[in-house]
């Protein structure tokens, strides 16, 4: 299976921890996985201009970086969303990717889909309703949304957790 990790996350720490782990589980299961390091991206918000669905058939008129992980989401069979939550939902530079997609509505292959996120805090609810509603929009099946809060952030039992997860897919 192909797997596309699109890590909101623009810094090396708890959700780049989450990620590898994932990345690591699916691995030695035999799945190819692409991390797309979509937080660190230039990636601009929807101008709901609509030239997607219709002159553009699919493509987005902007020109930046999603045209970088565009490929990676089209072909892949399962898309896993990763954030870090500074403020109640995903990262900027996540929701901007995240509603770009809108270009080609469901993805091509996805039919699965996961969710890693991790805080501080633990206010996961808007970042999960979303995940839940784009689920819901395209069809495509949950299989799994993966918490990580305060100090479960880094720890071996959190990434075991994730890893072993993975392996089974």
């Amino acid at each position: 299976m192909k797997i596309a990790i699109l890590n909101g996350s623009p810094r090396k720490e708890n959700t780049a921890a989450m990620v590898e782990a994932f990345k690591q589980g699916a691995e030695a299961a035999g799945h190819e996985v692409e991390v797309l390091h979509v937080g660190k991206m230039k990636i601009n918000g929807c101008l709901a201009c609509e030239y997607c669905h219709g002159k553009g058939a699919g493509k987005c008129i902007q020109k930046d970086d999603l045209e970088k992980l565009m490929p990676a989401y089209l072909e892949s069979d399962m898309i896993v969303f990763a954030s870090p939550i500074y403020y109640f939902a995903p990262t900027a530079q996540l929701e901007a990717a995240w509603q770009r997609v809108y270009c080609i509505g469901k993805p091509a292959k996805a039919a699965k889909a996961a969710l890693l996120l991790s805080s501080a805090s633990g206010f996961y609810d808007a970042a999960i309703a979303q995940y839940k509603g784009f689920n819901a929009y395209t069809g495509i099946q949950d299989l799994g949304i993966f918490t990580a809060t305060g100090e479960e952030n880094k720890s071996e039992a959190k990434l075991a957790e994730i890893r072993a997860f993975a392996e089974q897919l």
